[in-house]
């Protein structure tokens, strides 16, 4: 019988019926069909049983692994594994590539070897491709931040024999010293500003006690590692503040990557600073999590008014869930200014920020926060807090001053000006990519209008001090959690907008966002890395620094080009230190006529002193501009040729030279 086909339409628009015959040779032929379909099963279960006892065919056997492993690969984690995978083969095997010894003047940008860069790129790629499915599997995005966290950062702490950092040399110093006395000395009058180690002693406490638990020598054995340590613990801090303001994962991430790669800026090592920034934004997602007003909501919980990737405001607490919320931070708060200075100020300021708003406006928590910053200034840290009220007459409103980078001029040299260049882009690529989000996504400025405020809270800092010439960092660095939400809102367009705006935004985003994260991570990386040089020194430099040290006696005066290099205060409190380039531009160019003699006019008479020059000095007075180029190379011939000066050691780690007082040229 031929297979009919579809019955045609009547004018009614209802097929025709099928006759009686019709129905009893449609049966008939379901019948033979049946039966058929019986014998054929049957046959298939016979030849099943007898293939059981031979084993199966070859082709079955190559068959069944083959479309496992197909559909494998097919699968959305294997889509997401792959590059990840990759990546971390290409980086593994650039590592022992890296000649970090043999750094020039763009540090270890041209020392990475090819397949470092590929690898990075590739988790890039592979994070946007995880963002697909953020919210249905969140772990690939984590596991892509940490991947490209590690990535960025870990290269120093693997393949570095010393201290990376002059900094974090000095940090190193003051924890082995509370190691050693047991105690800090807060009334005792060290030179070089070393006194505030001890008034706020906090962050060395706990790294003495970490030196202590993992049963090491000195901080030293660790500390390279704080970059990557700091980042990790930072990352879900920084998702519980982005979740408070948005239900969008793929938002979410996105702010934490764009962070990452943001904070360019060199804070995150064994520092105070990147202690006490942790702390910071734990107290600032308790605070937008737990302390909503009752009432203060309004329809910022109605999904209607609500940009499609906001979060509703968190459930309001009451006044006593509030107090005992300020309970939990009140410690939290109290380490923040036993370790560092700035912060609290900082906090205070995003406190106040979001006091404007009247979902956050916690008084209560934002005078207690002010009382322990008063209350610690006045005991421990009363010396340096007197001192920098003093500073206020000449700093106050200098803002064009105070917004300077460093002390002294610009950078000098290609790679230096190549950082230079690339810290502008950076904050502008930032700064321009937020202000489009709260420009065109209006009902997400509302919701997430607190972030905002803080993102800007910092901004006065730049009317009241300069900070040594840190005050721009600072401001950036606490500018940033804010700043880098709102660019990825910019990057990141709402999901089921039905408009022709919102397909076109979505069509954009395609391309703008791997193309804007390849961008910044090209930034970051010179940022970053660019003046490497500076930061790390041979373990036969240290060992030259060190020996010059201990050659001194008691109380000598230690003069250098400037305190970035390794060890610089190695024993700080049994010498005073001198770096004498760390001025104006104009009087380093009245010393340079006549080293020998500026400096010996500032050795105080009877005053043991030595000379310490070594090549990261000389990296870091040119990239820093305090010389000129070939600065430092005329200032350790002009001191070698004077008889004011005698050479004690000198070698390819560096030169150092002793004082001859009695000695007449």
């Amino acid at each position: 019988m031929q297979r009919q086909g579809p019955a045609p339409v009547t004018g009614s628009g209802v097929p025709p019926q099928p006759s009686a015959t019709d129905r009893e040779a449609e049966d008939r032929e379901a019948g033979v069909r049946e039966a058929g379909v019986r014998e054929a099963g049957e046959e298939r279960e016979a030849g099943g049983r007898a293939g059981a006892a031979k084993g199966p065919a070859a082709g079955e056997r190559a068959t069944a692994p083959r479309g496992r492993f197909a559909a494998v690969l097919r699968s959305p984690d294997a889509l997401n594994l792959v590059p990840l995978l990759v990546a971390g083969a290409l980086w593994l095997w650039a590592l022992p590539g890296i000649d970090f010894r043999g750094m020039d003047e763009f540090g270890l940008l041209d020392r990475f070897p090819l397949t470092f860069y590929a690898a990075l790129a590739l988790l890039t790629c592979g994070f946007v491709i995880t963002l697909r499915r953020a919210g249905t599997a969140p772990l690939w995005p984590a596991t892509y931040c940490a991947a490209m966290l590690v990535a960025l950062k870990a290269p120093p702490a693997i393949l570095y024999d010393t201290v990376r950092y002059a900094w974090a040399s000095k940090h190193d110093a003051i924890i082995s010293r509370l190691l050693d006395q047991g105690a800090v000395h807060p009334g005792t009058e060290l030179s070089g500003g070393m006194s505030a180690y001890d008034q706020w002693p906090g962050f060395f406490s706990l790294d003495a006690a970490l030196v202590r638990a993992f049963g090491v020598d000195a901080a030293a054995s660790f500390i390279n590692w704080a970059p990557v340590a700091l980042g990790l613990l930072t990352v879900p801090v920084l998702i519980l503040v982005y979740r408070t303001f948005s239900d969008d994962w793929r938002l979410v991430w996105t702010g934490v990557w764009i962070f990452q790669l943001a904070n360019w800026v060199g804070q995150d090592y064994l520092s105070p600073q990147g202690f006490s920034y942790l702390l910071y934004l734990t107290v600032f997602a308790v605070v937008v999590r737990h302390f909503v007003l009752p009432g203060s909501a309004g329809t910022l919980r109605d999904r209607a008014t609500l940009d499609p990737a906001a979060a509703a405001v968190p459930p309001p607490t009451t006044t006593r869930q509030r107090a005992v919320a300020v309970l939990f931070l009140v410690p939290i708060i109290a380490t923040i200014n036993a370790s560092h200075q700035l912060t609290p100020v900082m906090l205070c300021a995003s406190l106040f920020a979001l006091c404007l708003t009247r979902r956050y406006r916690n008084l209560g928590l934002l005078a207690v926060t002010g009382l322990i910053m008063l209350v610690w200034n006045l005991t421990m840290g009363r010396e340096l807090f007197l001192d920098t009220l003093g500073t206020l007459r000449e700093k106050a409103g200098d803002l064009l001053g105070n917004s300077r980078p460093g002390f002294a001029g610009d950078p000098t040299g290609p790679g230096p000006e190549l950082v230079g260049s690339a810290n502008i882009l950076m904050v502008l690529a930032l700064g321009g990519l937020a202000a489009a989000a709260v420009l065109l996504r209006r009902r997400l400025v509302r919701s997430a209008l607190p972030l905002l405020l803080t993102a800007a809270a910092p901004l006065p800092m730049f009317a009241v001090n300069d900070y040594g010439g840190e005050m721009i960092f600072r401001v950036y660095l606490f500018g940033l959690p804010g700043a880098a939400f709102f660019a990825a809102a910019a990057l990141v367009p709402a999901a089921g907008a039905a408009s022709r705006a919102a397909t076109i935004a979505r069509r954009t985003a395609t391309v703008a966002l791997p193309l804007t994260l390849v961008a910044m991570l090209a930034g970051f990386l010179p940022s970053y890395y660019g003046k490497e040089g500076m930061h790390y020194a041979p373990p036969g430099e240290t060992a030259l620094t060190r020996r010059a040290f201990d050659r001194a006696p008691e109380g000598a005066l230690i003069l250098a080009a400037t305190g970035a290099f390794a060890d610089s205060y190695y024993r700080y409190d049994h010498y005073e230190r001198w770096f004498f380039t760390e001025q104006e531009v104009d009087e380093n160019l009245r010393m340079l006529k006549d080293p020998a003699g500026y400096l010996a006019g500032g050795i105080p008479a009877g005053r043991p002193a030595y000379v310490i020059l070594t090549p990261t000095q000389g990296e870091a007075v040119i990239g820093e501009g305090y010389l000129p180029a070939g600065g430092f190379d005329r200032l350790g011939t002009a001191l070698k040729a004077s008889p004011l000066f005698a050479v004690v050691e000198e070698s390819r780690y560096g030169l150092v030279l002793r004082y001859r007082p009695t000695t007449t040229g």
